[in-house]
Formats: structure tokens, C-alpha cells, sequence
């Protein structure tokens, strides 16, 4: 049977109180969510975090196995370019992966899983990875600027040691607006809230698990989780209610520590169901957008198996409050920011480039010499250690998965940067091997040479002229 082999999550480190929010916009009126919200940093989005949450996945796992890659978002980066593309080069998976992109509904996420699990059922992939990232930007104000949370959520399918059967499914389709944005449009255009909850979540969810339940004779008593996505905490807990639900069933939707994920928020929850979860669990999953998709899981006793996972515990506990609402918009380029004239600097993507070395610039991968052992990256083709020297004599090696130190650093103020100071430096990995690098999500303050450091695929720069994003690997503390 199709199941879970693993799973992964990525939340971002900065959070935004609301009550900051709202002390912005008192002029607009109240805000309608208390709490904070997941706020990506301003070089992170939909991709990157796909990535994170990816890699987190792929942990103690063969990437080389993996056969698929659908990656589901709202919120994609490029319109015309695959999206899962990018991420299966930053994972260095086979070129012979199958890859979607899947888009335009916030049941998208579940959509992937689900036509992943058919794909392997059918024989026609053994390992598919599931990716479900937004990064959704709405109108300052709106409902959406309070409760949108940034994050993203994978999984990985197959059929050998599952952690969890996936045992059945099922879905709905309806044309409901609720939320909307036309081709070339950034910010969405949402239809009115009382409608959208009471002819949307408070009807389409009920319909979808008493449909799941009708069609494998089952009861809600009979899960030990029950996950459903709704985007308002007062009816989020009216569905539970309704759908008969105890307390201790109903998954926290997280509205008031991450926010509305969009096509990652049942997926999000589901990692957390899992890493709380015990062999012979039963969890039921519903998403919505346009409809539901309804699907449920038996628990294995393979769960015991999964460690060393940040998903969804280490990631909340990993957090820094970015304090400020204007940083925010500054990050969303929602507000014109002076950064000096070093930012006026047309930065150029040469895609012949990026295609030529996508191993080394999205994979992180160089080379390491047959002879003498020594690694290197970037790639050489004479062996950098003095006392070697061989001549193409090299096998691929791939640094993004390898413990890394700090070995000097500069936290540079007159550099271009939406945040300041721009940080920079050069990291030792363990098993030899030093390579330059920008640093992330950090403290200039709190860093320290010999400091544990870890790999993170980020935007490196944007070039809106010509369309395109840069994007590469940046070393940021390791999440305890």
C-alpha cells in the first residue's frame, strides 16, 4: 500500500505580533486575528522553502531513489519556468524525475499528494517527493495581510516503510471565489468573509468528511486526529462541533502562531499530527479551495523511526520577532526603501550559465579528488591540496548535506541590503572543503568564529528587469 515515508517542515524564523499590525493600521479598523504570524525573510519564497522543508524531509533518506517531484504552491515564483524544476536542481535529484508544478487552489498541496499516491499505485513512479510552499501577499489591511502565514510542508511517498498507509480518499470539486488574482496581478482580491465562511468552510468541509466517511464506513470517533483547513479561527472551532469532534481530535490549525499557509496549512498540520502520533493512529486530512480533498492515514510502528526531523516543533521554537510592521513591507516590496546606490546596480543572470552549471550553483555540488580525498568547491579540475595537484581526477561531491563551522565573517554596513548590516564569510565543512558564503537569518552580533553553521537555498538576488530570480546556497546558525 502507498504511504508516508517521511516528512519535513519549514517555518521561517521571523514572526510578526499583530498587535504591531495593528498599532500601523488603527485607521483601517480592528484586525481580526490576535497572535503572530510566520513572516518569510526577504530572501525566501515559495521555492526556498520548498527546499527547507524538503531537505528536512530527505533526511536519512536515498535522494537518488526519488523518481517524482510535485511541488504545489499559490504563490510560485515564475509563471512561465517549472517551479519544481528549480527545486529538484537545489536537491541535485536524478534528471530522469518526473516534475509538476501545481497551482491555482489552496487544495493544491493535497491535490499533489494525492496524484502522487496514484502515480505510485499505478507503478508509475516507486518515490515521489511532495512539496507544498506560499507565500502569499495581499492588500495592506485586508484580511489576508493578518492572518497569511508564510511556510511550507513536504513529503515523501513510496511503498517499502511507510510510517503511514495512505488508505483512501475523497474529493470535491466546486467553482467557489473566494479568493482571486488574475495573470500578472501580485495581490489577491477577496470576496466577502461571511460568505466565504459560511457557504465555504462551514459547508464544503462537512460534505467532504461525511463523504470520506460514507464511502469507507467510518466514524470520526474512530480518529485519533482530525485536520482541516479553515482560515477563521471562530468557525475553525464551529467545524469541530459540528463534525462531532472531542477536544483532543481536532489538529491545532496554528492561525495564531504561523497563520493561514495557504496549500501548505493541512499539510503543516499533518507533520505536526505526525510527530505527536503513535502506531495504529488514524488521521483524517481536509483541505479547501474550490472544494475539498478528503483523505485518510493509518499510523505504522515505523513512526518510532523518524528522528531528527526540525518540522514542525524545532521550527516554532526557532523564532525572532522582526518587530517591526514596515520591515515587513519592505521585505514584500510593498514599500519603496532606500538601500544606496550599490542597489542600483543591475545584477544579470546569465541562463546559459545556470544551465550549463546547475549542479554547481543550485545543487551545491564540486568535486572531490580521487587521488588525495581533498574536496573542493567551487569545482577544480586540479586538485587544490598543494600536495597533490592531480589533473581530472574527481568525483562529484555534494556539500549542501555536510556539517559546517564558521571560519571568519564580515557584517558589512555599506553593503546593498534591505536588512542590514549584509553579512558574509567563509565556512570549513566537516570532511574537509571551505567555501564563500552570504549568511542568513542571523545575529551580526551573536556571530562568532567556529559557530556551527548550516546550509540554506535562498534568493541571492533579483533582477526584475529581465525576470528573473538568482538563487544559491547561504549558510545560516544551526537550528538547535
Amino acid at each position: 500500500m502507498v504511504g508516508i515515508k517521511s516528512y519535513g517542515a519549514h517555518i521561517p524564523r521571523f514572526r510578526l505580533d499583530r498587535n504591531i499590525m495593528q498599532m500601523s493600521l488603527l485607521f483601517l479598523g480592528f484586525a481580526p486575528l490576535r497572535g503572530e504570524k510566520a513572516v518569510a525573510n526577504w530572501d525566501e519564497d515559495s521555492v526556498t522553502m520548498a527546499v527547507a522543508a524538503a531537505t528536512d524531509c530527505l533526511q536519512g533518506e536515498d535522494a537518488s531513489k526519488v523518481d517524482g517531484l510535485y511541488f504545489a504552491s499559490t504563490s510560485q515564483t515564475y509563471a512561465l519556468r517549472q517551479n519544481a524544476g528549480i527545486i529538484a536542481a537545489a536537491l541535485d535529484l536524478n534528471t530522469d524525475c518526473r516534475a509538476f508544478d501545481f497551482t491555482d487552489s489552496t487544495k493544491s498541496g493535497t491535490s499533489a499528494l494525492l496524484a502522487a499516491a496514484d502515480a505510485i499505485s499505478a507503478g508509475s513512479l516507486n518515490s515521489c517527493l511532495v512539496c507544498a510552499a506560499d507565500m502569499r501577499v495581499s492588500k495592506v489591511g485586508s484580511n489576508g495581510d493578518y492572518t497569511y502565514g508564510d511556510g511550507g510542508a513536504a513529503f515523501l511517498l513510496g511503498k517499502d516503510d511507510v510510517i503511514a498507509n495512505i488508505e483512501g480518499s475523497y474529493s470535491t470539486t466546486h467553482d467557489f471565489v473566494d479568493r482571486r488574482r488574475l495573470e500578472g496581478e501580485r495581490l489577491e482580491h477577496m470576496w466577502e468573509e461571511r460568505f466565504i465562511r459560511d457557504a465555504g468552510y462551514l459547508k464544503f468541509i462537512p460534505e467532504a468528511a461525511a463523504g470520506l466517511a460514507k464511502k469507507y464506513k467510518l466514524n470520526v470517533k474512530d480518529f485519533s486526529k482530525v485536520i482541516y483547513a479553515c482560515a477563521f479561527g471562530g468557525a475553525h472551532a464551529a467545524l469541530g462541533r459540528n463534525l462531532g469532534l472531542a477536544p483532543e481530535q481536532i489538529q491545532d490549525p496554528m492561525l495564531t502562531t504561523v497563520g493561514d499557509t495557504g496549500v501548505a496549512q493541512t499539510l503543516m498540520m499533518l507533520v505536526a499530527a505526525l510527530e505527536d502520533a503513535k502506531a495504529g493512529d488514524k488521521i483524517m486530512v481536509i483541505s479547501f479551495g474550490q472544494g475539498c480533498d478528503a483523505f485518510y492515514l493509518t499510523v505504522t510502528d515505523k513512526i518510532t523511526k523518524i528522528k531528527g526531523k526540525k518540522a514542525v516543533k524545532r521550527n516554532m521554537a526557532n523564532k525572532a520577532a522582526l518587530g517591526s510592521y514596515e520591515k515587513y513591507l519592505a521585505f514584500r516590496k510593498l514599500m519603496p526603501c532606500e538601500i544606496g546606490i550599490r542597489g542600483e546596480e543591475a545584477l544579470f543572470t546569465s541562463f546559459s550559465v545556470v544551465s550549463r552549471d546547475t549542479r554547481e550553483l543550485y545543487g551545491m555540488v564540486g568535486f572531490k579528488c580521487k587521488k588525495c580525498g581533498t574536496p573542493s568547491y567551487p569545482p577544480q579540475r586540479i586538485c587544490v591540496n598543494p600536495d597533490c595537484g592531480a589533473v581530472d581526477q574527481y568525483d562529484p561531491y555534494r556539500f549542501t548535506d555536510k556539517k559546517a563551522t564558521l571560519f571568519t565573517y564580515t557584517s558589512d554596513f555599506l553593503a546593498a541590503s534591505i536588512d542590514p548590516p549584509a553579512s558574509y564569510g567563509y565556512v570549513d565543512f566537516e570532511g574537509g572543503g571551505r567555501a564563500g558564503v552570504d549568511l542568513t537569518d542571523c545575529d551580526a552580533n551573536a556571530l562568532s568564529v567556529g559557530m556551527p553553521v548550516e546550509l540554506t537555498f535562498r534568493i541571492k538576488y533579483a533582477d526584475e528587469k529581465r525576470a528573473a530570480v538568482n538563487y544559491g546556497w547561504k549558510a545560516m546558525p544551526v537550528i538547535a
